[in-house]
């Protein structure tokens, strides 16, 4: 138990238990993460802080790793919560679940110390964006993979983004809208390889800019299909020009599925889903990161 805090009037309070969590959510049916209160509609983060309120039995906030955009899936995206009550760790996941729709669970939760913060603790976030390439529209997973009837040659997708790689200016892989400071981040690992019959685009940075890895995910896709030479993601990296980028991929292919934090934490490892994804990999693409 933590020590109490004496206030103005006299009483005490106790500090606030922080708990780290482990979501997974299919984003097709909601409005992103991030909570809208000013507008109706349904996002995850409400879905999440309504079902810990219920459990903790009074208002919860929490704070995620990294915001996702409409239509965007996580296998393992990290949260954290204060609360002035201490349950176990069972109670905060089979008790939220059970409040939960079918389409996000908690996978995990456990006590962290105050200087954890699920945002500005993390050191990396990965990424991966799943492709079905078919001449028929999938009906299975429609809004779990992004579709195309094109034929797409993974080598030279893996080829291009090898120039994407390291530190750059990636003004040309942001949304118009994007209000990150700086359009500077560093990918620390990118690799496109086939997992039966999906194609995986696989990447990891410090951190990652609004529509980055689906802008990145749209230019590799064009280079695969053969309407642009493997040299084209670096002259559209150099162009620090949005409207050089192409399209934007689809959000449905899209899972946020790990997040690195410094050990002192002890936090679990993700398993790199999502969970379907084979880890046999049908080709022998050299990994980059």
């Amino acid at each position: 138990m933590k020590l109490e805090n004496a206030t103005d009037s006299g009483a005490t309070q106790f500090a606030p238990f922080r708990y780290a969590a482990a979501v997974e959510y299919a984003g097709a049916d909601y409005n992103g993460w991030q909570s809208q209160r000013e507008e109706q509609v349904r996002t995850v983060q409400a879905e999440v802080e309504a079902a810990l309120s219920r459990i903790a039995n009074h208002p919860v906030n929490v704070i995620c790793a990294g915001r996702t955009d409409a239509g965007v899936n996580a296998s393992y995206q990290i949260i954290h919560f204060d609360t002035r009550v201490e349950r176990p760790e069972r109670a905060w996941v089979l008790g939220s679940n059970s409040h939960l729709p079918d389409d996000i669970a908690i996978l995990w939760a456990r006590p962290v110390s105050d200087d954890f913060h699920a945002r500005f603790s993390a050191l990396e976030r990965r990424y991966r964006y799943l492709i079905y390439s078919a001449p028929v529209k999938p009906a299975i997973l429609s809004r779990g993979v992004s579709w195309t009837y094109k034929t797409l040659d993974v080598q030279r997708m893996a080829r291009a983004a090898q120039y994407l790689l390291g530190e750059h200016d990636f003004t040309s892989y942001r949304a118009v809208a994007c209000q990150a400071h700086s359009p500077v981040r560093e990918v620390r690992g990118l690799e496109v390889y086939r997992a039966g019959d999906l194609i995986v685009i696989d990447i990891s940075a410090n951190a990652f800019l609004h529509h980055m890895v689906r802008n990145i995910a749209g230019v590799l896709m064009t280079i695969g299909a053969g309407e642009a030479a493997p040299e084209w993601a670096r002259t559209v990296l150099e162009a620090r020009d949005r409207r050089q980028g192409g399209i934007t991929a689809p959000p449905w292919g899209l899972y946020f599925v790990d997040v690195r934090y410094p050990t002192q934490f002890e936090l679990p490892a993700s398993t790199l889903g999502p969970y379907f994804l084979s880890s046999q990999r049908t080709d022998a693409v050299q990994r980059l990161c």
